[in-house]
């Protein structure tokens, strides 16, 4: 055996080992348990890991105490910054309704307001009439029907909600209504029964700030809130 044939097996025995050390240490770090980003609470795989609550004092007939428990129940120690007037009001609706929760309602309302606009500016009244109560639907009819007449279409697109947050909250007579703000960025474009550009502009989107109610009844099996009032910001 040549000198230059023992060199290489040298070479390529050693290039062997250390493949081999590199993929064993990695192989040995892989079989380690590595807890994920949202395994819950009881080692659940997909379950939200929700930190615990302070613990509170009880006082009188235990109400402080069941206003914690229903904000630990319902998510509502996640939301964002409310006045503690509206965190009182989302815990006593939890308290009313144990399927409530905040974060999941938060995230419907921001569905609806996308959806309740894109049904009027298009025309939908098959799409509002299923979103809004009877007052509220009536007026974006009404809207709706002046701008058939006057041949006049929109082109409106919601560009994105910039923000979303509580403002009111509570129940009343079994009944819960809650207020959100909206601040949205839309490209707002009237055109006429030809098609042309009568206002607005597709290129420069404008602020929106909303004040939206939704209201249900808290013994009501229909889970679906109905928007029942808008105010602007």
């Amino acid at each position: 055996m040549t000198p230059e044939i023992v060199i290489l097996a040298m070479i390529a025995a050693f290039l062997g080992l250390r493949l081999y050390s590199v993929l064993g240490r990695r192989a040995e770090h892989e079989e380690e348990p590595i807890q994920g980003r949202f395994e819950g609470r009881q080692g659940q795989p997909g379950a939200p890991r929700v930190p615990a609550p302070p613990r509170t004092e009880q006082r009188g007939d235990g109400r402080d105490d069941a206003r914690s428990r229903a904000q630990q129940g319902h998510g509502l120690r996640e939301m964002p910054l409310a006045s503690s007037a509206v965190e009182r009001g989302l815990a006593e609706i939890a308290q009313a309704d144990r399927r409530f929760d905040a974060g999941a309602f938060m995230e419907g309302a921001r569905s609806a307001y996308r959806m309740i606009l894109e049904a009027f500016w298009k025309g939908d009244k098959a799409e509002l009439r299923q979103l809004c109560d009877g007052d509220v639907y009536a007026g974006f009819a009404a809207a709706i029907d002046a701008r058939i007449e006057a041949g006049e279409t929109l082109d409106n697109r919601l560009i994105r909600i910039e923000e979303c947050t509580f403002v009111t909250a509570g129940v009343d007579n079994g009944y819960a209504r809650i207020g959100l703000r909206f601040r949205a960025d839309i490209a707002a474009v009237t055109r006429s029964a030809e098609g042309v550009v009568i206002a607005g502009s597709l290129d420069d989107a404008i602020e929106a700030i909303d004040i939206w109610t939704f209201g249900r009844a808290v013994n009501s099996p229909d889970p679906d809130w109905l928007l029942e009032e808008t105010d602007e910001g």
